[in-house]
């Protein structure tokens, strides 16, 4: 595998560099001028490469295709069942308004209390002084509790979980498929069920103007998948015959299926930008255009990065390589 395809940060060696000093991550971007040291910093390098491992390993690859599911996938897949489990042990409360049921904080303390524990289940024993910090990303990945809201920012939390646990070496280069395919679709599986429990509001949307309320990563991921299919092109997406047949194999078209049973009224007038992206020639140029759009959105958005946390494993310091 080439130097470039390598996940960031992800090593051979099944043991950290012993002088490896890990950390509570904490914020570091205050005002709109820190914007310009997240775009040099050792994390957004690190943050960015790994999205575009991702997206390269799962080309023209279905959800359903053989992978190799490995022992630190299972366990993050037991982590993610765990959290599933909660939510139907905490059904929403009655209240007066329809939207951000109360019952969320519930849930989230019963998280915030055993984040670390459960991220200590999926690491080795000799990285067990990792799980504070890597147990802080899975926290900051499922909404916020005080607003009972969740966006992209949210999402790219999860992301960034991901990318610590390959830092330390818990997840390798031969995980990739199983990161997308298995952990980040059960991750959107349960944030789906999150949203809908317990009526999240979406953080920081731009309501028709977005790409969606939600989520961003499975357009990327899902878009790369349907790179040189034989007979799918981005036009069919918005064809509800062709999602209800392919859904089950791509991501892409997932998104769009939930998207339609939550949204009434014409497509083009409630997913305008993704209306528009059907218009687009091939799923290649689609996928790059959201990586762009990505990068845009969500990532050179002050809004969307206040919130995210710098340590050890994703630091604030510029590029050093």
């Amino acid at each position: 595998m080439a130097e470039s395809e390598r996940p960031a940060g992800a090593s051979e060696e099944v043991a950290p560099p012993v002088q490896q000093c890990f950390m509570v991550p904490k914020k570091e971007i205050n005002v709109v001028s820190d914007m310009a040291k997240w775009k040099r910093s050792q994390a957004y390098a690190d943050y960015m490469g790994f999205i575009l491992t991702l997206n390269e390993g799962v080309r023209g690859k279905k959800l359903t295709c053989d992978y190799k599911v490995s022992e630190p996938i299972e366990k993050l897949v037991a982590l993610l069942n765990t959290l599933d489990r909660w939510i139907d042990e905490t059904p929403p409360v009655d209240q007066p308004s329809r939207f951000g049921n109360k019952a969320f904080r519930t849930w989230y303390a019963k998280l915030d209390q055993e984040a670390e524990k459960l991220v200590s289940a999926v690491i080795p024993k000799h990285l067990a002084d990792a799980a504070p910090e890597v147990a802080v990303y899975l926290k900051e990945s499922v909404g916020n509790s005080t607003r009972i809201d969740y966006g992209t920012g949210h999402e790219a939390a999860f992301a960034a979980f991901l990318c610590c646990l390959c830092k330390i070496g818990v997840l390798r280069v031969d995980d990739q498929m199983a990161i997308v395919f298995k952990v980040f679709n059960r991750y959107l599986e349960v944030m789906r069920k999150l949203q809908k429990t317990y009526r999240m509001e979406p953080a920081g949307s731009q309501g028709v103007w977005g790409l969606d309320d939600f989520q961003f990563l499975p357009f990327i991921w899902g878009s790369s998948q349907l790179i040189d299919h034989p007979s799918l092109e981005p036009r069919h997406f918005v064809d509800e015959k062709v999602v209800n047949e392919n859904h089950k194999d791509f991501m892409f078209l997932e998104c769009i299926l939930f998207i339609t049973e939550m949204k009434t009224g014409p497509f083009a007038e409630h997913s305008n930008q993704l209306w528009n992206i059907s218009a687009v020639a091939s799923w290649s140029k689609v996928n790059q255009g959201l990586i762009r759009m990505y990068k845009a959105e969500c990532l050179e958005k002050f809004p969307v990065i206040q919130h995210f946390k710098f340590g050890s494993l994703l630091p604030i310091q510029p590029v050093t390589s």
